[in-house]
């Protein structure tokens, strides 16, 4: 196997596989990266058996061939090479030999038949969806992911395809992020699975640019094709909690401020919370906002926002981290906050299909 490559393709193709591999594994061969040369590409695959990432580069391939290479080793000598063209050999015993002007690299690996093989998905579901919506999709929804492993079925985004839409859902049962999306397939193919934590962040890095992704369900796995990019994941078993008994019902009071004023004013408030009293209080009074933290042991912050409200005066707590994330994430230039009571949760819109539901803090007055 021979094959000359740019340091620019060959790092790139890296960065996007190595993240799948964990730092320690008790399989010599989930440290490597799988290296498959032919017509005019290089194939790289990594995987943990639960995550699996193929990224295809260009390169000149002088005689094909397949092997498996510690692909964190592998890509900091790459880093360090002094030039842009690096010539890759490797012979018979899996042993690399890595040149880029006057450096030299022997390096170690392992024989691909030792890789494990990603599965097929010749009988699975399919669906079609934009880069653009899949990625703005787990932008505005992935930081509501639970962490809390006793509840596993939360640790990943619950993805539905029914009644001619996708929903991308995720909660961790204090706040909950939900995306809908118009989507033409057939009612046969109405499927529910909950995608890991890992596999959302590894889509994450895959999704950049414009074009399609094709998205495979199988029994127990996902496949998202990007085209020069492939991921794969195991999917979580179990039942999504219904998220839809959690949204409240019709609103009392909906009051529209500016996203970013409102983020910047949260943050600079919530520096005088800690963890004992780590809540920032909002007071809707006649055409105002006040937004108010008081921690006993640290000090107190105050900071008014005006805005078109007529309701009755209404005190809400919300945790201050909970409440910027969404801000943070969304992009338009305004949002809704949607209030029934003191008591019930809080819920944040904007004028798309996003939803956002945050539950208030009790806090002494």
């Amino acid at each position: 196997m021979k094959f000359r490559i740019s340091k620019e393709n060959f790092l790139a193709g890296l960065a996007q596989v190595q993240n799948v591999v964990a730092a320690r594994t008790t399989l010599p061969i989930l440290s490597n990266v799988l290296l498959e040369a032919e017509d005019g590409i290089l194939r790289l695959t990594t995987t943990d058996l639960d995550v699996g990432v193929t990224v295809t580069v260009d390169a000149e391939v002088e005689k094909g061939g397949a092997s498996t290479l510690p692909v964190r080793r592998l890509a900091s000598i790459i880093k360090e090479l002094p030039t842009s063209e690096i010539d890759v050999s490797i012979d018979g015993d899996n042993t690399a030999s890595i040149t880029a002007g006057p450096s030299f690299f022997k390096i170690l690996g392992l024989s691909d038949e030792e890789f494990p093989p990603l599965p097929d998905f010749e009988d699975a579901k399919e669906f079609t969806v934009p880069k653009s919506v899949l990625r703005d999709g787990l932008k505005k929804t992935s930081y509501a992911i639970s962490t809390d492993e006793t509840r596993y079925v939360l640790n990943g985004i619950f993805c539905s395809f029914k009644g001619q839409a996708m929903t991308l859902v995720a909660t961790d049962g204090r706040r909950l992020a939900m995306m809908d999306h118009e989507l033409e397939f057939p009612e046969s193919s109405e499927i529910e699975v909950i995608i890991p934590t890992k596999a959302v962040n590894e889509l994450g890095r895959l999704l950049a640019g414009e074009g399609d992704v094709t998205i495979r369900i199988g029994e127990s796995q996902i496949a998202f094709d990007l085209d020069r990019s492939f991921l794969i994941s195991k999917l979580i078993e179990g039942n999504y909690p219904n998220f839809r008994q959690v949204i409240p019902g019709e609103a009392k009071q909906r009051i529209t401020v500016d996203r970013e004023t409102l983020q910047k004013i949260v943050g600079r408030v919530a520096l005088l919370t800690n963890e004992k009293s780590n809540s920032v209080k909002l007071v809707f009074a006649e055409d105002n906002i006040d937004i108010t933290a008081n921690s006993p042991d640290v000090g107190e912050a105050n900071e008014s926002l005006p805005v078109n409200y007529k309701g009755p005066q209404l005190t809400i707590a919300f945790n201050p981290e909970f409440l910027m994330a969404p801000l943070r994430n969304l992009d338009s230039d305004e949002i809704h906050i949607d209030l029934i009571d003191e008591m019930s949760p809080g819920v944040i819109k904007n004028n798309s299909s996003f939803l956002y539901v945050i539950m208030p803090m009790r806090v002494s007055s």
